[in-house]
């Protein structure tokens, strides 16, 4: 069997290195998925994601030299349906008035904020004490 760019392919996960996980397929064919190519979330290691003889859907990103470069985001990209928006009222906020309603969001928005600037801070002290001068 021939493999061309853009083929969606199923295979099996046959090893796993720093780089990436390399996956053959039935046909005797093979390539390598590099770890920007496993997961749209950060991956520190393959092995949080894949393991040996995983069963994978992969697309085929390029074929050169005899090396086949696949992904498997990129084979499981979804089409974004438009989201339903919830238009059913909180209880808790039903009765109240809209300045109440906007006091209560002025509040949490604040404390969000704050919560935040200092998780920014601890980050920023945290990072001044690991650096020699």
């Amino acid at each position: 069997m021939s493999i061309s760019v853009g083929q969606i392919l199923e295979g099996k996960v046959t090893g796993i290195t720093k780089f990436g996980a390399f996956v053959s397929f039935p046909e005797g064919e093979n390539g390598l998925v590099h770890i920007s190519e496993i997961s749209n979330d950060y991956v520190e290691k393959v092995e949080d994601f894949l393991k040996v003889n995983d069963e994978v859907k992969v697309k085929v990103l390029s074929v050169k030299d005899g090396k086949v470069s696949l992904s498997i985001k990129q084979a499981e990209k979804k089409v974004n349906a438009p989201k339903e928006i919830e238009w059913n009222v909180d209880e808790a906020t039903k009765d109240l008035s809209f300045e109440d309603k906007l006091n209560k969001f002025l509040k949490e928005s604040n404390e969000k904020y704050v919560e935040m600037r200092t998780r920014d801070n601890k980050r920023k002290m945290g990072n001044r004490k690991t650096k020699n001068y």
